[in-house]
């Protein structure tokens, strides 16, 4: 769904899974220095809507997130996961209740699966599922920022800012009203900044929530079952994952960010040397200069230098080994 925000000065389109938004609006870091500082907005009304209404949404959906939502207050922001049989990460959504009606907003493109999922696991449950992507777009504004929410809008509010279920009519005069326009890269920046995950990013088809730092922000271990609670219940009792999260900070001298699925390397081995994970994200920061996420095996110890492509690399444990 193409946003009508492309049409501003400066917009320059995102592409791939982020096609529909503007990757930045002409000043990358200007728009990074604004959305840390509090102030501007991001659109990401590219995100799938969904919303779940009836007396039973909260109690069914516990049976199915990984989060504890059966008595999720109103108003209070959390994030779960819909797993596989085998405990592999397939959803990620972004919840808040409003008091009748629990928004989600989800991957682009990944609201109609979703929902037929959701939809299959219903049964005799007081529920209705559907996809508002078409009447709502979501919009972020960031932590601090002083912008005025318009009444009636369903707020998300996190420690990174606030998500806004906005009426997609509304976006245009929204935009005027709440400038400057923030792109997606600026947004991606920070997210990578802090360490957080985004599904088909950081995720690929094998991934389980502790390889992500998703354990507690995402998953309730002391919940009631759901799918794919056996596989985190035996890596968190048990065992460690067999990959973790790390963050790397690249050689500023390279012209060229390595890109996502590029190989790791430890460097003493060289070009030729075993892979042992990949980079997920890789960005350009405004103070930190060219950092990544990347995916490792587990046992890589803390101090290797790594090679991630041709570049150079440095690591932080986001999950520790």
């Amino acid at each position: 769904m193409k946003s009508p925000l492309l049409f501003l000065p400066g917009a320059v389109p995102a592409e791939g899974v982020d096609e529909g938004v503007a990757a930045h609006y002409g000043d990358l870091f200007r728009e990074q220095r604004a959305l840390a500082g509090g102030t501007g907005f991001v659109d990401l009304s590219h995100r799938g809507v969904v919303s779940v209404t009836g007396d039973d949404r909260l109690s069914w959906l516990h049976l199915l997130l990984t989060q504890h939502v059966s008595d999720l207050p109103t108003g209070q922001a959390t994030e779960a996961l819909i797993l596989s049989a085998h405990g592999h990460i397939e959803h990620a959504l972004y919840l808040v209740d409003d008091g009748t009606t629990v928004w989600a907003h989800v991957e682009p493109g990944t609201q109609d699966a979703l929902i037929a999922y959701l939809e299959s696991m219903k049964f005799f449950y007081r529920v209705d599922v559907a996809d508002r992507t078409g009447e709502f777009a979501v919009v972020h504004l960031p932590a601090g920022s002083i912008a005025e929410v318009p009444e009636g809008v369903v707020v998300r509010e996190t420690p990174y800012g606030r998500d806004l279920f906005l009426p997609r009519a509304d976006l245009e005069s929204y935009a005027e009203k709440s400038g400057p326009a923030v792109g997606l890269l600026a947004y991606e920046a920070l997210r990578v900044e802090h360490h957080r995950p985004r599904l088909g990013f950081e995720t690929d088809h094998r991934t389980i929530p502790h390889e992500l730092g998703w354990i507690g922000t995402a998953v309730h271990l002391q919940k009631g079952c759901y799918r794919g609670q056996e596989t985190v219940a035996r890596v968190q009792n048990l065992g460690k994952p067999p990959r973790r999260l790390v963050f790397l900070h690249l050689d500023g001298s390279e012209v060229h960010l390595p890109p996502a699925g590029a190989d790791i390397r430890l460097a003493d081995e060289g070009p030729d040397g075993r892979k042992i994970g990949f980079v997920t994200t890789s960005v350009r920061h405004h103070e930190l200069g060219p950092v990544a996420l990347a995916l490792v095996k587990r046992n890589i110890p803390l101090d290797a230098r790594l090679m991630a492509d041709s570049t150079a690399a440095a690591q932080e444990a986001v999950v520790e080994p």
